[in-house]
């Protein structure tokens, strides 16, 4: 049984088909590759996204409130507010429901937003803990910037090392399959790659510093988020494997279970497009923040990975690999 994202194609026809009401405040709405509603409420846009936390049981409220977050300043807005919405299987405990709040409070505090409301609830409905949250943030209009900007020639710069969350959840949900090929060491530096998971600094400095496009690669990694960027600027693009920011014991777990690292679920880690690379680099560097130029948009609608001196097609994104890998350990 496949889980995970709806393909475009799945997306176009039983999903954006139907959103066809539509309201003069809204500026930017339900498209493919934009993970954010942007309102004009005057001075300011209002950006709003929201986003599941299904994959993930330790830390799932802190998640939950990151990934949203992530999504808001991909559109260059600064996040001011959150709202949960908790299902929880029958029988959870207290004890429970307050770690998870108490995880979520947490990283509130880090990013400086408040969560403003929200619904919790018991259910059978669910098997499995599902944490919903939406993030609202503000922008200034002069700095608004959307995941389908990209422009021809544009260099691509990837944020941090990919794969980031994909690996932090398997070191966490799968430790003790992982713990048969990694050592002790390894487990430990996957296990906190969760804590380089916010993107809203580098979404914000790049704001500042004046960037053409920006999506946060989350589910179906590099590969997917390109895609998506691609798609929403009617461009093609060429990049470099050997340039793709990896760590080593990411590409370990991948090609011990046979996953495409460049498939893999990899929040914490932003996709920009901008005409000054080097310069970027620089700025992001100056605050703290690795950052690799790893290809270019390119006006051929045509979507190239370069490996080992040999030009492969990039196909539409289908899935995550992190499912697949869950899937893969579940059978060991």
């Amino acid at each position: 049984m496949r889980v995970g994202k709806l393909t475009p194609k799945e997306l176009q026809e039983h999903v954006f088909s139907y959103l066809v009401q539509r309201r003069p405040e809204v500026k930017l709405r339900s498209a493919l590759g934009e993970d954010s509603t942007i309102m004009d409420l005057g001075d300011h846009f209002c950006v709003m996204s929201t986003d599941p936390i299904t994959g993930a049981v330790d830390k799932a409220g802190w998640l939950a409130v990151h990934v949203s977050a992530n999504d808001v300043a991909s559109n260059g807005a600064e996040p001011v507010c959150c709202l949960m919405t908790i299902l929880m299987p029958a029988g959870t405990s207290m004890e429970f429901i307050a770690q998870v709040m108490k995880d979520a409070a947490q990283a509130a505090k880090e990013l400086d937003i408040e969560i403003s409301g929200g619904h919790t609830e018991l259910t059978a409905a669910v098997n499995k803990p599902v944490i919903s949250t939406t993030v609202v943030g503000k922008a200034s209009k002069d700095m608004l910037i959307s995941s389908d900007g990209a422009k021809p020639g544009d260099q691509i710069v990837v944020t941090k090392n990919i794969g980031l969350e994909g690996t932090a959840i398997l070191a966490t949900d799968a430790k003790e399959y992982l713990s048969t090929f990694l050592s002790q060491q390894e487990i430990e530096e996957a296990t906190k790659m969760l804590a380089a998971i916010s993107v809203v600094k580098e979404g914000i400095l790049s704001t500042e510093f004046g960037v053409n496009a920006m999506h946060d690669i989350t589910e179906g990694g590099l590969l997917g988020a390109l895609y998506e960027m691609a798609e929403g600027a009617e461009l093609g693009f060429s990049i470099e494997e050997e340039k793709v920011p990896l760590a080593a014991v990411t590409n370990k777990i991948c090609q011990h279970l046979g996953l495409d690292v460049l498939r893999f679920l990899s929040s914490g880690s932003m996709l920009i497009a901008t005409d000054r690379g080097e310069q970027l680099l620089e700025h992001l560097g100056k605050a703290g923040i690795e950052s690799s130029i790893i290809g270019e948009f390119t006006q051929s609608r045509d979507k190239f990975l370069t490996r080992q001196n040999k030009k492969i097609k990039i196909d539409p994104p289908e899935g995550d690999e992190l499912w697949r890998g869950l899937e893969i350990i579940d059978k060991k």
